[in-house]
């Protein structure tokens, strides 16, 4: 007897439904096989027979000594992950007459099974249910750990389950299993921007508030460099406070990489909150933009719509950092291999810290740098020209001073009064690129709108260009200094670029600056 369930595959964030088909019956030579898996699985697949057996005997049914040929179609995709249990399991029982109801075509299923029939989490349960929505599946059977990420997505009844029995017993009549709603506005409304750090939190440091601000304004990459203790740390933390919330598109989008990467907790419907990554130095370049045999997303699209926080950047192998530049112009990342390839979104800001020098002490107002003669040029240069210039701000971090730490007198500005100066400015750029799809703030402007959007006044050209020769920047360094002056001017809520505002984003040059490592 013939029997299809339906399943899914992931495949990068988006989903592909597979047809799980399942015949019983037919001759075996003595001595040989009873189960036949084909269709591309991988042994996490392939080893699910095991895992489906020991369940099926468990709860109270038979795993038939008869021929069973399982198909997983399109036969020409792989299929990789523990998510075909279920459905394969189900087709089992259906196609040997076990269970008498037909899952019928309306029912999508997933899930790992225990050997007790107990239902395991998956990875990429939203993907899964917002693509089984669109193709028409009016449910979809997943396991209860899973099913309040996927009861975000509306038009399907999200149906969660404990154990196979449980499965069994729905797919029958036996019993009936409220459907899980979410109401996602009100969660996202309740949640969203709820973060514990706050700028006011910081003492001093105003200059680079200021520049953290225009930074988040503009989209724009940042490096911090600053003696041990300087408030690095502290500050990059505190970037995503003053960013704008997320809004719908974006969250259910960073939901969906995290789902596929199976970090959304059990209680966890929606992510809310920008992300913040912030991976060791010892992170491989895999790790970093993504991979492996069976390709996942790095942490270049886990901080996607958020920020990437790269501490001590040039402890970093050259290696690991040199594959993100490609990412970082193009806003996503490609992963081939030779029979897949897959697409993950990247668009990230990327702040990065750094000490000056080896010892940490070059120009510290205070103490003596004791690296010897070269070795603050040597230490810069393990960071690349390219890399470097890819970064739109380069900010000096000084130490706070005793004063300016024990004034408990002193209010510095919350994240939600910089956030709205911060908000405001992106209302202007949406208004500006809203003819432009793709692109939503100033960081994201091709060179050719540069061009467009960035008009200098005669004294402003004449300034930019003496900046340009005397610390003898790169054509991507001038369209940085460009954005930078403009998201000043939108900061300022000006229609022009005022000469203030391009020596503000040509002070941010630092570490072009002709002399600065000695």
């Amino acid at each position: 007897m013939l029997t299809k369930t339906y399943a899914s595959a992931v495949h990068g964030i988006e989903a592909q439904t597979i047809t799980v088909e399942v015949n019983a019956g037919g001759n075996i030579a003595a001595g040989k096989q009873f189960y036949f898996l084909v269709g591309l699985p991988d042994n996490a697949v392939k080893e699910g027979f095991q895992r489906i057996e020991a369940a099926i005997k468990n709860i109270g049914f038979k795993m038939p000594r008869i021929k069973l040929v399982v198909n997983l179609a399109p036969a020409d995709i792989k299929k990789e992950g523990s998510a075909y249990d279920l459905p394969i399991a189900i087709g089992i029982l259906s196609s040997t007459g076990q269970l008498m109801k037909d899952p019928g075509d309306k029912t999508l299923m997933i899930g790992e099974l225990a050997l007790d029939g107990h239902l395991r989490p998956i990875k990429g349960a939203l993907p899964i249910t917002i693509q089984a929505m669109k193709e028409g599946f009016t449910k979809i059977l997943l396991p209860k750990a899973n099913a309040r990420e996927a009861s975000i997505v509306k038009d399907i009844d999200v149906i969660p389950l404990e154990n196979l029995k449980q499965a069994i017993q729905f797919l029958e009549g036996m019993i009936d299993i409220e459907p899980l709603k979410h109401n996602t506005r009100e969660f996202f409304e309740d949640h969203k921007n709820s973060y514990t750090a706050d700028f006011n939190d910081v003492k001093g440091q105003e200059n680079i508030k200021r520049a953290l601000e225009l930074a988040a304004s503009g989209g724009h990459n940042v490096i911090l460099i600053g003696p041990p203790g300087a408030g690095k740390t502290m500050l990059a933390r505190r970037l995503p406070t003053i960013l704008p919330p997320l809004n719908m598109y974006e969250a259910l989008e960073t939901t969906k990489i995290h789902s596929v990467a199976g970090l959304l907790g059990v209680d966890t419907a929606l992510v809310t909150e920008r992300p913040f990554r912030s991976p060791h130095h010892t992170i491989s370049d895999v790790a970093l933009v993504g991979g492996g045999s069976n390709p996942n997303p790095g942490e270049i699209s886990l901080a996607h719509n958020g920020v990437l926080f790269l501490d001590e950047l040039p402890e970093f192998k050259r290696q690991v950092l040199e594959v993100m530049r490609q990412p970082m112009e193009e806003r996503r990342v490609t992963i081939s291999r030779a029979k897949i390839s897959v697409d993950y979104p990247a668009s990230f800001m990327l702040i990065a810290s750094m000490n000056p020098c080896p010892c940490g002490f070059y120009n510290h107002p205070e103490k003596e740098c004791v690296c010897p003669p070269g070795s603050v040029k040597k230490y810069l240069a393990k960071i690349s020209g390219p890399l470097l210039d890819r970064i739109d701000l380069h900010v000096e971090v000084t130490p706070v001073s005793y004063d300016e730490l024990s004034d408990y007198q002193y209010k510095s500005e919350t994240s939600a009064e910089i956030a709205k100066r911060v908000v405001r400015a992106r209302e202007i750029q949406d208004q500006r690129f809203s003819s432009f799809p793709g692109i939503f703030y100033n960081a994201q402007m091709p060179s050719k709108m540069v061009r467009e959007v960035c008009q200098l006044t005669p004294a402003g050209t004449t300034l930019l260009k003496t900046a340009m020769t005397k610390m003898q920047l790169s054509a991507r360094a001038y369209d940085r200094i460009l954005k930078v002056a403009r998201t000043a001017a939108d900061l300022a809520d000006s229609q022009d670029i005022k000469i203030e505002h391009l020596a503000e984003a040509i002070q941010y040059r630092n570490l072009d600056r002709e002399g600065w490592a000695g």
